[in-house]
């Protein structure tokens, strides 16, 4: 015997409440609600390879990091000096890599989909990023999209509060709505250029 009312609220998307009045936890809430619609888009899936490249970089900072510990567990500090200053120079030099890869490959990027025919064959790469000032209202969504023949883009700029209600919840369907409305735009501008 099923429980109707737990199998509705298993329908139902968990509501995420959060601080109004906190800029990041506001932009990154959205951002989720955005990415959440771009990945429900016909044929459409997440591709990670943006995140793959941070975390690869990450893992080969770890990597030093523990192979400078393991060193100086072997070989105590006089003799392991050289290999340590090599692990904390190299250490420095892949955060400095890591601080450039998020300033200039990911951009604000916070959702790549790679939307294919039903075959498989890839038809187009969408990116989706934002930015919202610190201590403004204005949320920037810039979606972008990359086929066999051009790149387009379009950026919207609004006010946060046209996405979050007054109790701090984000308003899929306005989400929803807005991105159907670039969506939309991006593919006439697809016809229009045939």
């Amino acid at each position: 015997m099923s429980n109707k009312k737990g199998d509705k609220q298993e329908d139902e998307q968990e509501v995420v409440q959060i601080n109004k009045w906190d800029g990041s936890q506001v932009k990154h809430a959205i951002d989720d609600a955005f990415k959440n619609v771009l990945m429900e888009r016909p044929n459409c899936r997440e591709h990670f390879a943006i995140i793959d490249g941070r975390l690869f970089i990450c893992a080969l900072a770890v990597g030093v990091a523990l192979f400078a510990l393991g060193y100086d567990y072997i070989y105590t500090f006089p003799t392991s000096k050289p290999i340590l200053i090599v692990c904390v120079a190299s250490y420095f030099v892949l955060m400095g890599i890591l601080t450039i890869y998020t300033t200039y490959v990911e951009k604000g990027i916070f959702a790549v989909a790679i939307q294919s025919d039903g075959s498989g064959k890839t038809l187009r790469k969408w990116t989706a990023s934002s930015d919202m000032k610190k201590y403004d209202d204005k949320y920037t969504l810039t979606l972008s999209v990359k086929d066999s023949k051009n790149v387009r883009e379009v950026s919207v700029t609004k006010s946060c509060a046209n996405f979050v209600d007054v109790d701090g919840v984000v308003c899929t369907d306005l989400v929803g709505a807005e991105l159907k409305r670039i969506y939309n735009s991006l593919n006439n501008a697809e016809k229009k250029d045939k």
